[in-house]
């Protein structure tokens, strides 16, 4: 028996691609995954996964049964109805974007393409770059987007860890070059998503991705500016939080943390930023979020020379152990991660630095190792700093065993020995 030709493509098997892949295979949609990278293809086909979202116990049975083949070889996209571009999107050393990964699939694509096929992009990018950027690649191939073959773009909405909203239940915006496009594109993802929310071009799906984002950026960015005032006045932000969030009209309430961190949040704003410039447009609330939640990193490690010096010690020479390094709490994601920027920070001012994290076996770049979370870990070093408060840690044994502890997260019972953010 013949495994039937796969109906979707996905390009890219990474945060966004295998979750997505998977998402369809289990909707019994055949589903083609390339890659460029050997070992993340072999892995697959071999029911292993990379991705916490999509463990190997639920990839398995999919790879098993011919639902998902992985490979590095673009001659098989021929044969797919669908191709779904889910390929990174970051920004460069200019904080400008770079669309290298995906034009160079599109590049790829335009000469495989076949007439009939469909065509999204996934990832996060500014407006216009679906019509502008990718059309004119894919059409290199003599064939005409929107007559010969359908273009969409569908923004991602992965939030890794989170088990309420999944992919399949996460609404789906499509919106298509033309209504026909459309059309196909929320036919498509309606076999293996609850909900699709059709737009009217790939203009206002690319819009709204930045909009979810930038929304959470400046409100994040609110919090933590009043986090710092609170700080001054000698108000504990948290209590205003939890008295603020009991009004149940007109109020969305924001945490303060250590920064921004991920392969979103911190990143997608400045593509809108970047295409203002275009129609001589300045985005100053974006922008200013940046600069308050770029900041909060060099705060948190004012917070803790305070707390040092609050026992006459000094960070210089001090040892400091960081608790969680991962953006997020459980997940294993070190991307813009603002733990980096802390334990850099700390370093650079002489503390001797240490962490753990459950998620994060090793920060190769940095030299260091998960430490165990023990009561001698925890008493051996001067200073706690939680910048991550992953599920399954007993927060009483850390106040209880830790000389002193700054939670950047209201993770912790009030403690004498307990500075907060």
């Amino acid at each position: 028996m013949t495994t039937p030709a796969p109906q979707v493509g996905v390009i890219g098997l990474g945060y966004v691609g295998l979750p997505l892949a998977t998402a369809f295979a289990e909707a019994g949609v055949h589903v083609l995954g390339l890659d460029a990278i050997q070992s993340k293809v072999d892995q697959i086909n071999a029911g292993q996964s990379y991705i916490e979202d999509v463990p190997s116990e639920r990839l398995r049975p999919l790879t098993s049964a011919g639902l998902i083949r992985a490979t590095t070889n673009w001659d098989d996209v021929r044969e797919v109805e669908a191709v779904l571009i889910c390929l990174p999107t970051p920004l460069d050393g200019h904080r400008e974007p770079d669309l290298s990964a995906v034009l160079g699939a599109a590049e790829s694509l335009s000469q495989r393409l076949r007439p009939g096929q469909l065509v999204i992009l996934e990832s996060t990018t500014y407006p216009g770059t679906t019509r502008d950027e990718l059309a004119p690649i894919l059409e290199r191939s003599g064939l005409r987007a929107g007559r010969d073959f359908a273009l969409a773009f569908s923004p991602e909405r992965v939030d890794p860890g989170r088990v309420d909203w999944t992919t399949r239940t996460t609404p789906k915006v499509v919106g298509g070059l033309t209504p026909e496009c459309t059309r196909r594109a929320a036919e498509i993802y309606g076999l293996a998503m609850d909900t699709i929310v059709e737009v009217s071009t790939p203009e206002v799906a690319e819009m709204t991705k930045l909009l979810e984002n930038i929304f959470r950026s400046v409100n994040i960015a609110l919090v933590n500016e009043l986090a710092v005032l609170c700080d001054r006045m000698a108000i504990d932000v948290w209590d205003v939080i939890d008295a603020a969030a009991t009004k149940p009209f007109g109020f969305m309430a924001f945490r303060p943390g250590p920064g921004l961190g991920g392969h979103c949040i911190p990143i997608d704003p400045f593509y809108l930023t970047w295409k203002a410039r275009e129609f001589d447009f300045h985005t100053e609330f974006i922008e200013l979020a940046g600069k308050v939640n770029s900041q909060m990193p060099a705060f948190c490690v004012s917070k803790v020379i305070r707390a040092l010096n609050s026992r006459r010690q000094s960070l210089n020479g001090s040892r400091v152990l960081v608790m969680g390094v991962a953006y997020k709490k459980n997940v294993n994601d070190t991307r813009e991660s603002p733990a980096l920027r802390i334990i850099d920070l700390l370093t650079a001012e002489g503390g001797v630095v240490s962490y753990h994290d459950a998620y994060v076996d090793a920060l190769a770049t940095r030299g260091l190792e998960s430490l165990p979370l023990t009561p001698a870990t925890l008493s051996g070093h001067d200073v706690v700093v939680i910048v991550t408060d992953h599920d399954g840690i007993d927060w009483d044994v850390v106040v209880a065993n830790a000389p002193l502890v700054v939670d950047l997260r209201h993770a912790v019972p009030d403690a004498p020995n307990v500075w907060r953010l």
